[in-house]
């Protein structure tokens, strides 16, 4: 890949078998082409036995009414919360990670994610940081002008919940 500004998630991608996040960079007959989100820039090419995950089609567990949370909205949460100390390594123990977890999505489902699961997630973000920041960047800019439109909507609709009620008591 000749430009090494990525800031669009849906063009990285994780390879069962294969460490590390990988960048599409074009689709053949029989699978995909893919280079290695580091300084290596290794090549492969991802046919049909290999599980090719695109990182804007993962989404986390949640306990909510939807089940999950996209894991671009996890990601960009955790940078505004922790930026670059996020204080947790894909090493620490099942707690730490955990923690981490629930401090940036209090709706996590930690039944059905799994450690294993939440230490892909940091060291993923670690490598986002490191080679594609402009994918987290992209959550001060959004943070920036969605925050105070739901937090509106959310106090608008309860006291509408409220005279609802009233009326049919």
């Amino acid at each position: 890949m000749q430009n090494n500004k990525v800031d669009d998630i849906s063009k990285l991608a994780a390879v069962s078998g294969e460490g590390g996040l990988f960048v599409i960079t074009a689709a053949l007959k029989n699978g995909v082409m893919m280079e290695s989100l580091d300084e290596k820039k290794t090549r492969i090419v991802a046919g049909a036995h290999s599980k090719v995950s695109v990182l804007s089609e993962i989404s986390i567990y949640t306990t909510t009414q939807e089940g999950s949370v996209p894991l671009e909205d996890v990601l960009k949460s955790m940078y505004l919360l922790y930026g670059e100390n996020l204080k947790v390594t894909s090493k620490s123990d099942s707690a730490d990670l955990r923690s981490m977890l629930t401090s940036v999505l209090k709706e996590a489902d930690l039944d059905r994610v799994y450690t294993s699961d939440i230490k892909k997630l940091v060291s993923w973000y670690y490598v986002l940081l490191k080679y594609a920041p402009g994918v987290l960047a992209t959550a001060t800019a959004d943070a920036a002008v969605e925050p105070e439109p739901e937090t509106a909507v959310k106090k608008a609709t309860k006291p509408k919940a409220k005279k609802s009620a009233t009326k049919e008591a």
